[in-house]
């Protein structure tokens, strides 16, 4: 047994962040029964976090549940993404989705890019 090995973190929603991807999924016409997380190049710190409704999973997608929530993240965003908080702000400057990342190591100012290295 490798004692170094650690368990792979779930990525996960808080209850503000949840009931506001509820209430936009139900917008959805069908209504589509997956959330897809991940990242893509691009923005001030090299990636950038995408958040997207899905009505399909694909073979090679991690899947997780989070407050009632179907979660998928592709295995090379997961690479990055392992741990990740989704949070959500009604602030009038600073609203929308929030990423707590434990992975980053650098945040652009929005928090909406980052990098790990």
């Amino acid at each position: 047994m490798d004692l170094h090995r650690q368990q792979p973190q779930p990525i996960t929603l808080t209850e503000v962040a949840a009931r506001k991807l509820e209430s936009s999924r139900l917008n959805q016409n069908p209504v589509p029964p997956y959330v897809r997380i991940g990242t893509r190049p691009g923005g001030c710190s090299g990636l950038s976090y995408t958040l997207d409704f899905e009505h399909r999973r694909r073979p090679e997608d991690l899947a997780f549940e989070s407050r009632g929530h179907q979660l998928l993240c592709d295995p090379d965003s997961y690479a990055v993404l392992q741990g990740l908080i989704i949070d959500y702000s009604d602030d009038l400057m600073k609203g929308g989705f929030k990423f707590r990342n434990p992975n980053a190591t650098r945040t652009c100012g929005c928090g909406s890019s980052f990098q790990t290295q």
